[in-house]
């Protein structure tokens, strides 16, 4: 049998004793952890705490699950999920986007949200849309959101490694604080009463796109200061989420450009 702190296939890393150490020293690398049913209740609370003080989400799933993800490997009941890119603390990007109130309104920064984004494609196409415009991050929630997998990463062409991508465990919070730094809110919404092109994009942005299906949940879109939608002129319903985040991102930055 392998030793466990070698087992690794593609980007899961598998048993107890390796996922403590990655949590322990590259937390922020750590994309999601799967952990099956059963597994002693002290172990699980173990993970859990490591996993709550970096915003990491822990799915609990049938050890059929973990058997398909890594065959063959000894799991011990837990992998953990891998990405190529670590994730940037939230803090941290708000702050060098602009440390100060004034800042923020002499610079007019974009950041976009991603309110349960599912798609690691939509995911990597979103980050290569933020990057290209000149946006000064990506945000996205901790839990019911596609990881920054290695799908995420290759549909971004690379993007990803060049803008901070942080999580959160809560988004309202994240608005909020944006909020008190000066940022405008504005949400992604196809039922909105005003159009993308009636919007005065030159001030400080947090653009907000949600789940592909189901939009913005209503606490994330009653706490936008806008909601706009895009007018469609020919026979379609919606366009895919990254689509609609392209061009939020490049309205924006045409105010900037000019």
């Amino acid at each position: 049998m392998p030793d466990e702190s070698t087992q690794k296939i593609s980007e899961f890393v598998s048993g107890r004793n390796p996922v403590v150490d990655v949590l322990r020293s590259t937390p922020s690398r750590v994309a999601k952890i799967f952990m099956a049913k059963g597994v002693m209740q002290s172990f699980q609370r173990k993970i859990r705490a490591l996993a709550r003080d970096h915003g990491i989400p822990v799915q609990i799933v049938p050890v059929v699950r973990l058997e398909k993800t890594v065959p063959g490997v000894n799991h011990q009941g837990v992998i953990l999920q891998m990405s190529s890119v670590g994730y940037t603390d939230v803090h941290e990007i708000l702050t060098r986007s602009g440390p100060m109130r004034d800042d923020v309104i002499r610079d007019k920064p974009v950041i976009v949200l991603l309110d349960r984004i599912q798609d690691p494609y939509n995911f990597g196409a979103i980050i290569r849309s933020a990057t290209a415009s000149g946006a000064r991050g990506v945000i996205v929630p901790d839990r019911n959101a596609a990881p920054l997998s290695a799908a995420a990463i290759k549909a971004s062409a690379g993007a990803a490694m060049r803008i901070p991508i942080g999580r959160t465990s809560d988004l309202l919070q994240v608005i909020s604080e944006m909020k008190e730094r000066g940022y405008w809110i504005v949400g992604a919404d196809g039922t909105a009463e005003s159009s993308i092109w009636d919007m005065d994009w030159d001030r400080p942005l947090g653009i907000v796109i949600g789940n592909e299906e189901k939009g913005l949940r209503s606490s994330i879109s009653n706490a936008c200061d806008y909601r706009i939608r895009i007018p469609l002129n020919g026979p379609v319903e919606s366009l895919n989420a990254s689509v609609a985040a392209g061009l939020f991102l490049f309205s924006a930055a045409r105010t900037r450009n000019t």
